[in-house]
């Protein structure tokens, strides 16, 4: 996952022509280190169809505050610069991987 912040998130999410998935995460979260591996499983099946990204909310709490990442782990997903949607919490690698093919389908 490449790691964001203030300097280039609009670059590396917004303005690419990949459907994106943002992780806001926190370092001392338990449940967020529970879904790395779960994150990092789906982005190699889906390696070069979809961008995957990583935001630590300490280290960038405006962004986090602008897309309500007030729990963590939460997921943003963008699509041509549009915001499709958000999800918080834990979410097993299947249902993850639905989730994302519902999302960028209806796109």
């Amino acid at each position: 996952m490449l790691h964001l912040t203030a300097k280039n998130f609009a670059a590396e999410a917004k303005h690419d022509p990949l459907p994106v998935v943002v992780m806001f995460y926190a370092i001392w979260c338990g449940k967020c280190a529970m879904m790395k591996p779960v994150v990092e499983e789906i982005e190699k099946k889906y390696g070069g169809q979809i961008k995957f990204c990583e935001v630590e909310v300490d280290e960038s709490a405006v962004l986090a505050a602008n897309y309500e990442a007030n729990i963590v782990p939460t997921f943003v997903f963008f699509q041509n610069g549009e915001l499709l949607g958000s999800m918080q919490g834990v979410i097993d690698e299947e249902l993850f991987d639905q989730r994302l093919q519902k999302i960028f389908r209806n796109s």
